[in-house]
């Protein structure tokens, strides 16, 4: 009798068991705790290397990724930063009732490499903070930040309000804090060897990553170019490159030195235009941290087409140019200019460009992908360092018939409807934004074949 009990309690425990890693192989049907606040890499310990990636959704993807080779990451922010090297994936993710957490995870793997220290955005629980990376020389690190007044004030205070940032090392999480005091809404990017914030005209202020000391910079810093007739109308600091300041006059532009002068370190754009343009009809439109600046420019003679160019940040030596029919995008509505990783690739809604393949007088290929006989527009969101490029037949983002652009050829196919296209890549892994059917948003690695 004793014998057959025995018998019974280990045949229960080994279905009970064979029940538990069934569970543990399939994800359950209901995430845990940790995955509602946590990203699923991050379950096991905040501890480099320990982190273990949930099991990954085999979703509609271009045929370039392996979804049996990939990674998740539940919840948090829709905003993510990515470091090439070591090859990184930050993400916001809540701690909390009222605090944000930043967790670094391998790109390859998934795995959760750091966890920085819990903190509060100014902005309010209910907004996540925004998020970029910024590169000085060999070092890189990932920004958060928020914008409010400061702890201790109230709606009816006079204290002031600041830009709050907290700055992580990327290879290991150490984390330094700033109070950036800071008058009006701030625009705040990391395309050059700092961080930018501004206040979307001729203001701004540059902290270095590595001191968290700060510069700023007022309307007469910004040292307009001899000669630039259009330089003092509509002046806006537009971001910062490894050489400065890039700014912009109502139709030209021109880099600015942090230290010095127009002229002695910078560029201005009269004398970078492409051949066969109005050299006072330049403007800027976007700027990427890989160091190039995408510019519209007039034709010399009256035209139906504007000629898009894209400049070396450093020089303002023009790379690539391609030409659009007027109006390729609505005034005021220009597109984000995408690098793939190597910088070899540039992509901006209709507009794709080869940095690599020579053509005559040191330029390179560049094609407009507007609607032609026979063929939609397209719209392009991302490219690979293999050179393929991802987008859509609708005029922005979201919507339209998913497609794949070989910039060998500039010639879109079609991909199925519902196909995810990926936003981004980082060493060889693409980063696709999924929603499951109880809508909660995920961040999906999948590996490059």
């Amino acid at each position: 009798m004793g014998q057959r009990i025995v018998r019974t309690a280990l045949v229960a425990g080994v279905a009970v068991l064979a029940l538990l890693l069934l569970l543990a192989a399939y994800g359950g049907t209901k995430d845990s705790a940790d995955d509602k606040g946590a990203g699923d890499g991050a379950r096991a310990s905040s501890a480099p290397g320990t982190g273990t990636p949930a099991p990954v959704p085999r979703l509609l993807v271009p045929a370039a990724f392996d979804t049996s080779n990939g990674w998740r990451i539940a919840g948090g922010s829709t905003e993510y930063a990515l470091a090439q090297s070591p090859a990184l994936v930050a993400h916001v993710e809540r701690a909390g009732p009222e605090d944000f957490v930043l967790r670094a995870y391998d790109a390859d793997s998934g795995r959760t490499v750091w966890t920085g220290r819990p903190w509060r955005s100014l902005a309010g629980p209910e907004h996540f903070p925004r998020l970029l990376t910024v590169v000085k020389g060999d070092r890189r690190f990932f920004v958060t930040w928020s914008y409010g007044k400061v702890s201790g004030s109230d709606a009816l205070s006079t204290g002031d309000s600041v830009v709050a940032l907290d700055v992580y090392e990327a290879g290991n999480g150490s984390q330094r804090h700033l109070d950036l005091p800071w008058t009006g809404v701030p625009v705040v990017s990391g395309t050059g060897p700092g961080i930018l914030v501004t206040d979307g005209a001729a203001t701004a202020t540059v902290v270095d990553p590595l001191t968290l000391q700060p510069a700023s910079f007022a309307s007469r810093d910004l040292g307009h170019p001899k000669g630039c007739k259009n330089c003092r109308t509509s002046t806006q600091v537009r971001g910062l490159t490894a050489k400065g300041l890039l700014v912009s006059g109502r139709t030209e532009f021109w880099v600015r030195p942090t230290a010095g002068k127009a002229g002695k370190g910078g560029w201005y754009s009269a004398k970078a235009a492409p051949g066969g343009t109005d050299p006072a009809s330049g403007l800027p439109t976007s700027l990427t941290a890989s160091g190039h600046v995408l510019a519209k420019w007039q034709m010399r003679k009256p035209s139906a087409w504007d000629r898009w160019a894209v400049h070396d940040a450093d020089t303002g030596r023009v790379l690539a140019t391609a030409d659009c029919r007027k109006p390729a995008i609505e005034p005021g509505e220009y597109p984000q200019a995408v690098t793939a990783p190597g910088g070899q690739y540039l992509v901006a809604g209709n507009l794709a460009f080869d940095l690599r393949t020579p053509v005559p007088k040191g330029a390179k290929t560049g094609h407009c992908l507007q609607e032609r006989a026979g063929s939609k527009a397209v719209t392009l969101v991302s490219v690979t360092d293999t050179g393929l490029a991802y987008g859509t037949t609708s005029p922005t983002s979201g919507g339209g018939t998913p497609v794949e652009v070989p910039l060998a050829t500039a010639v879109p196919a079609a991909l199925a409807d519902t196909a995810l296209l990926p936003e981004a890549e980082v060493a060889g892994t693409g980063l696709f934004r999924w929603t499951d059917r109880q809508d909660r948003p995920y961040l999906v690695g999948y590996r490059l074949r």
